[in-house]
């Protein structure tokens, strides 16, 4: 049966992860994906998840960018063995608590689900997931295979349109 009060789930998007204790008053060295790095204190609430997949909220972490990355100071971690616990820990907050994307930009879990089709009409299936060579990024479609297809636009990526939740790229089926 339909709950009409049953809320849907909430999208969430990782924008970093803690790599440990920096110095000794309980600051951890963490790993943002936004640009700029430090952008990733201006999206909270946080979610934490840890390894297992154990979820808690996080309000109010503060922080900075060094030389050697960004420095942050978490609620409630008060010295080096409380930061050191917080190691491996995901960095996660709402879809929606992002700025929408510029035109002709995207972010890449907002392609995730869209059918993917060739330029002669063949079905590559899904994007299940994007990542970054350093050289370009590339999308992953899941079908009857995977098929990886460099994040090329227009070389490959032809169009993205998401009201029909397709991506077109023109790319060999067989590659």
């Amino acid at each position: 049966m339909n709950d009409p009060t049953r809320q849907p789930p909430r999208r969430m998007i990782q924008v970093g992860k803690v790599h440990g204790a920096f110095g000794v008053r309980g600051e951890v060295k963490l790993e943002s994906f936004t640009e700029p790095r430090s952008a990733i204190f201006r999206y909270q609430p946080w979610v934490l998840r840890d390894p297992r997949g154990i979820e808690r909220e996080c309000e109010g972490a503060k922080g900075r960018e060094t030389p050697k990355g960004v420095v942050a100071t978490l609620p409630g971690v008060e010295d080096r063995d409380g930061a050191e616990a917080t190691r491996g820990l995901e960095v996660f907050v709402p879809r929606d608590a992002l700025p929408p994307p510029k035109p002709g930009e995207y972010y890449w879990v907002d392609l995730e689900g869209l059918r993917v089709r060739n330029v002669e009409g063949v079905d590559f299936g899904v994007v299940s997931h994007l990542f970054s060579t350093g050289a370009n990024d590339v999308l992953v479609a899941q079908g009857d295979r995977e098929r990886m297809v460099p994040f090329v636009v227009p070389d490959y990526i032809v169009s993205i349109d998401f009201d029909t939740s397709l991506v077109t790229v023109d790319w060999d089926p067989d590659f």
